[in-house]
């Protein structure tokens, strides 16, 4: 009820805004102009304007009957009174009634059309991440009560040694199932708002963020070299710092999956005045070019790989980060590095962006 009172007050704000920048600006042109022609082009426009930043068909159709009512009443003489006799007037004004209402309804489809056509691609993208997850939740799931029920079949006959593998073991399979779990709840974090896929972000030193994922990360993989490289000025990015955390783990943890050969990772901060982009490295044995392509779509399972580990999904780490940089209004791409291994990057606006999509004028506040 109160979203609903917000969204009519906020509407019918920004209906009365253009309009009346429609007619200051008219009024600012009569001083220059010999003719009246312009203000009926002027308040189509400000119709138009009024379609794309308002819900619905109801605003720009009645912005429509205002605008050829102003028209005829403020800037056609007599002035400040309503005149339908004037010579051409039903024509004129009936074609600029028709035009704005046509103008209006166009433009309330195609954000229909955009609306359903985001709805499709966020449907495709849970269906590939529930396909994906299914298989791997099953997977370490029966890895490990395989584990559990040799421990309890079998406890005499195995030495300490067989117990203490298979218990290790269970307690990898139940890290990679924690970190399904934890990519289902950023998912459904993002996915799950009811205007979309917006997330609340604040300023986040970027030091930091990378830091908290490397820590975590070298309690579990404690055989892996991680290198970081950031510029020596402080980053203050615009994000939410524990979704950014995740990509981060994903990205490592599917270097050291996939990688086979892996033993360092290099993690690059670069960054401009638009964007700060984080690139991570690793000296495995890359990509398949067939792979590339669709990586972070969600669909890759094991393709070319060898070994136990050619069961993990490699697709749903990623489809979960692009869905989580995305949402940041950021983007990401995979390669191969020149000198072998796989690189992943990710950028992120240094400038927050507003509900309209308009950006924020503070970015010189991160970076110091």
């Amino acid at each position: 009820m109160q979203r609903g009172k917000t969204g009519l007050i906020k509407n019918c704000g920004i209906t009365a805004g253009i309009l009346g920048l429609a007619t200051a600006v008219c009024f600012f042109l009569q001083n220059f102009a010999t003719t009246d022609t312009h203000v009926p082009l002027l308040f189509v426009l400000a119709v138009l304007f009024v379609s794309k930043y308002t819900d619905g068909y109801g605003y720009g159709i009645v912005a429509s009957l205002i605008a050829v009512v102003g028209v005829n009443f403020v800037f056609t003489y007599p002035y400040f009174a309503l005149n339908f006799t004037i010579t051409g007037y039903p024509l004129t004004f009936l074609v600029m009634l028709v035009v704005a209402v046509t103008v209006s309804t166009m433009t309330t489809q195609i954000k229909k059309q955009e609306k359903v056509k985001m709805e499709a691609e966020r449907e495709k993208m849970r269906g590939n991440l529930l396909r994906a997850v299914s298989h791997d939740i099953r997977t370490p799931l029966t890895a490990i009560l395989g584990a559990a029920s040799g421990i309890l079949d079998n406890y005499d006959a195995l030495g300490n040694a067989e117990k203490r593998e298979l218990i290790e073991d269970m307690k990898k399979e139940a890290q990679w199932l924690i970190r399904i779990v934890e990519n289902l709840l950023s998912i459904t974090r993002i996915s799950g708002n009811a205007e979309g896929a917006k997330i609340h972000t604040a300023e986040e030193v970027m030091e930091e963020v990378i830091g908290d994922a490397v820590g975590k990360f070298r309690n579990q993989n404690p055989d892996i070299q991680v290198e970081v490289k950031m510029p020596s000025e402080m980053l203050l990015v615009p994000m939410d710092g524990i979704l950014i955390e995740q990509v981060l783990m994903n990205l490592m943890e599917n270097s050291v999956q996939h990688g086979k050969t892996v033993r360092k990772i290099r993690i690059r901060v670069t960054c401009d005045k638009a964007k700060v982009t984080t690139a991570v490295e690793d000296d495995g044995c890359g990509i398949s070019k067939s792979v590339l392509p669709s990586v972070f779509e969600g669909k890759f399972s094991g393709q070319d790989q060898d070994g136990p580990d050619s069961r993990r999904n490699m697709g749903i780490g990623l489809s979960v980060c692009m869905s989580i940089v995305k949402a940041h209004h950021g983007n990401m791409k995979a390669e191969n590095a020149e000198n072998g291994g796989a690189r992943v990057s990710f950028w992120l606006p240094m400038e927050e962006e507003k509900q309209d999509g308009s950006q924020g004028q503070n970015s010189d506040r991160r970076r110091r």
